[in-house]
């Protein structure tokens, strides 16, 4: 089981904060992993170039980077932040 947390935009977006996905297949592509979070929620396609995923805290750009996750593991999407 995986934990997705979802942050400002990303949790508008979805209506949750965050969500147990139970089957994810590892290691995936970062870019695979955000696919398989448009198809549960298509409307974070709103964020489509412009989010950041975050493994155990670390930042991930969604892309050809392969990430190993682990029963436990946290996963949140960051959308851009704007601010001053």
């Amino acid at each position: 089981m995986v934990l997705v947390l979802y942050f400002a935009k990303s949790a508008e977006l979805t209506g949750r904060k965050e969500e147990e996905l139970p089957d994810v297949p590892t290691p995936i592509s970062s870019g695979d992993l955000w696919r398989l979070l448009l198809r549960r929620h298509p409307r974070l396609s709103a964020l489509q170039h412009h989010v950041v995923l975050a493994v155990r805290q670390q930042y991930v750009a969604v892309g050809d980077q392969v990430v190993t996750l682990a029963d436990g593991d946290e996963v949140a999407v960051v959308p851009p932040l704007s601010g001053g």
